[in-house]
């Protein structure tokens, strides 16, 4: 065999085993997204399954608070039925706000505030939504890995031949973003 014969094979084996590098890569890092995707699943699942007992708890104590009772199962039921990253964002988002409601309404109740089982829930509550918070941060870390993957150079050629599309953030309301107003 000539040299230009086995100069040639070495180029193609190079070339193949990149091409397997960069597309096991790709497959890796879209599995991290998936996977990153169903933490926060789970942990939304889980505030979703505490919130009717926090519900039940403070109809107890404040039943004529009918509105905000009702704004929280709907914004629960909303994010039970959302079916893209945007939609979650959206309903979870809202679901936030009306638990802040239904918090702000539990502070006019002395009793509901010093009530054992909704001191517990707040508690659960509240270690969940740092959960999700943290989920959300790994999710969009790993958005941002697998992103710049699809998009950097070679491995956005294996990502366009095998149709690897880049992933949608996790992003925050644009009410959450606002500052907020503090008076005293």
């Amino acid at each position: 065999m000539d040299l230009v014969m086995i100069i040639l094979i070495v180029i193609i084996v190079v070339i193949v085993l990149l091409l397997v590098k960069y597309y096991n890569d790709l497959v890796n890092l879209r599995n991290r997204v998936s996977n990153a995707w169903s933490q926060i699943d789970v942990q939304l699942k889980r505030r979703n399954d505490l919130i009717p007992n926090l519900v039940e708890t403070v109809k107890g104590y404040a039943g004529h608070e009918k509105s905000t009772l009702n704004e929280v199962t709907q914004a629960r039921s909303n994010i039970s039925n959302a079916t893209s990253v945007q939609e979650v964002a959206e309903a979870d988002n809202q679901l936030t706000g009306a638990l802040r409601t239904l918090f702000a309404v539990a502070e006019s109740y002395p009793d509901l505030k010093a009530n054992q089982n909704f001191i517990e829930l707040q508690e659960q509550l509240s270690q969940t939504e740092d959960k999700i918070s943290y989920s959300r941060q790994f999710y969009n870390d790993t958005v941002l890995k697998y992103n710049n993957k699809c998009q950097q150079f070679p491995s956005n050629i294996i990502a366009g031949i095998f149709h690897f599309e880049t992933k949608e953030y996790f992003e925050a309301h644009e009410e959450d973003r606002a500052v907020p107003k503090v008076q005293f």
